[in-house]
């Protein structure tokens, strides 16, 4: 039997949503083994004045199996 574990990790970058995701999964993998998925759980833009997207934010939900 195996137990798994979620955490929650923000992350954001200024190229695109999937580089936010990436980049969190890449971070948290620093630390973290065993990871089997992520949930994206919310998504955010920052904009200039003139409505331009400037940084995505993504907030993950990061399953890892804990032995």
């Amino acid at each position: 039997m195996s137990v798994a574990k979620i955490i929650e990790v923000n992350s954001s970058s200024s190229k695109s949503m999937e580089d936010a995701v990436q980049s969190g999964l890449h971070k948290c993998a620093e630390t973290v083994k065993n990871i089997k998925g992520a949930w994206v759980n919310e998504i955010k833009v920052v904009t200039d004045d003139a409505g331009k997207v400037i940084e995505w934010r993504v907030n993950l939900r990061v399953t890892f199996i804990v032995s």
